[in-house]
């Protein structure tokens, strides 16, 4: 039996703890580990690089289930483009685009509420110059000072 990389050693060396390692040999987005004849789970290196693969999706918004689609067509393209990856990102991006919309409308929202030193939401809320549209609040409005 080959050497390999034990549990403890690939948590490491990818930055995630050995619980996380087996969860994602549980969900299938790692490979099952040979085992040693003690029965311990021997990793190989690609395992580090699978790890690595999986936190970097996961920071950059793709959910688990996205990410195991990701490595499964990986896995089955034998050297070609995976088709759909740029699909997939492309769709991702689209939802950061609108995510960061959505953000930038809420600041807007706040910083006129700060601006205009609204204390008590319900009193302003009440007040023809608020400036936080509580109807809706993808509308943008601009009041002067009130509450």
């Amino acid at each position: 039996m080959s050497a390999g990389l034990r549990s403890g050693q690939v948590a490491e060396a990818a930055g995630v703890n050995v619980q996380t390692l087996r969860y994602y040999e549980r969900r299938g987005l790692l490979t099952e580990p040979e085992r040693s004849n003690g029965g311990h789970r021997l990793y190989g290196e690609d395992a580090v690089t699978v790890l690595r693969v999986i936190k970097a999706a996961q920071r950059l918004g793709f959910t688990l289930e996205e990410v195991a689609e990701l490595l499964e067509a990986g896995r089955h393209r034998h050297g070609r483009p995976v088709p759909g990856l740029q699909d997939r990102a492309a769709a991702k991006l689209a939802e950061v685009d609108a995510k960061i919309a959505d953000l930038t409308t809420i600041r807007t929202a706040l910083a006129a509420a700060v601006e205009a030193g609204c204390d008590d939401l319900t009193a302003c809320a009440g007040s023809s110059c608020c400036p936080i549209p509580f109807t809706d609040l993808a509308k943008e409005r601009h009041a002067g000072p009130c509450c």
